[in-house]
């Protein structure tokens, strides 16, 4: 606005005090910009956050994917024991009875 003022050989005075729909018009364009900037950067901040949900939601998967991994050996494992000390395994004479571990506080 003040450029065309200035090309129009326009004092700026009279563009902001007489012709206030002007001014108004400008300042309405500038709150919508800046609108507009404020919107992009929770935009830009919203995204980053759920990038960090995202990771920390994989790695909790990973973790409990790791952890369902381990009982199910377990249980296979003990299916197969089972199925050996009961007599139904060929292979009974094969299975031997470990010592549990003890863990330290």
């Amino acid at each position: 606005m003040t450029q065309l003022a200035v090309e129009a050989d326009v004092k700026r005075w009279h563009l902001t005090h007489q012709h206030t729909d002007l001014k108004d018009q400008f300042q309405a364009e500038v709150a919508r910009a800046e609108a507009k900037r404020a919107a992009a950067v929770e935009q830009a901040d919203e995204y980053a956050e759920l990038k960090r949900e995202n990771a920390e939601l994989r790695r909790h998967c990973r973790h409990l994917e790791a952890r369902l991994e381990i009982y199910a050996t377990a249980l296979n494992q003990l299916a197969l024991e089972n199925a050996a000390l009961s007599a139904r395994d060929a292979d009974a004479a094969k299975v031997r009875t470990l010592p549990r571990s003890r863990r330290l506080p």
